[in-house]
């Protein structure tokens, strides 16, 4: 009876959390540079690209190491994706999802897509990380706590600072994080 209370709880909490995000992709065409702030839309075009390299290289990351069985979708990967992006942020594809929104508001500059987005941005990054976060934890285990612990969720700078901090603390030029090889001293494998 209570995990159907958390279930019910988490679908109404999705839903809502979806209408805020989705509502700045249609004010952003109803709106667009409502207040004529042509530095601001700028920012959120190039905000919008940032966010579109995120997950396609989330996306490529998942679909070469995941481990997804023939015919099934992504979501279903069977090993722990820990290399590439993953190295700098734990849920990249949300990273991604809440900077587009966050670009399209931008982009708007309209009261409602700014509200909108920014609720929706923050709820979704408290429960869809939260949900993943337990999931993950208990189809990988160990694994994934020790992954917690080096790899922050969602903070890309963060990330970026912990991710030199290993490399230079492990050497980076000989460090690779999935199979812990020696790679030489070629600096493009850094990431």
């Amino acid at each position: 009876m209570e995990q159907q209370k958390q279930s019910a709880h988490n679908k109404v909490l999705m839903l809502i959390y979806s209408v805020l995000m989705f509502l700045p992709i249609v004010l952003v065409f109803l709106f667009f540079n409502y207040h004529g702030l042509d530095l601001l839309m700028y920012a959120g075009w190039i905000l919008l690209a940032f966010s579109i390299v995120i997950i396609l290289l989330a996306g490529y990351e998942f679909q070469k190491k995941g481990g997804v069985p023939e015919g099934k979708h992504l979501v279903y990967t069977t090993v722990l994706v820990d290399s590439g992006i993953y190295t700098v942020v734990r849920h990249p594809q949300y990273l991604g999802f809440i900077l587009l929104v966050l670009a399209l508001v931008l982009m708007s500059q309209y009261w409602l897509s700014v509200i909108s987005g920014v609720r929706g941005s923050v709820l979704f990054y408290m429960d869809a990380t939260r949900v993943k976060e337990q999931e993950n934890t208990r189809k990988f285990g160990d694994d994934y706590r020790r992954y917690m612990k080096e790899v922050p969720r969602i903070n890309l700078v963060v990330g970026i600072i912990k991710l030199l901090r290993r490399r230079k603390r492990k050497g980076w030029w000989k460090y690779e994080a999935r199979d812990k090889r020696l790679v030489g001293r070629d600096k493009s494998r850094l990431f």
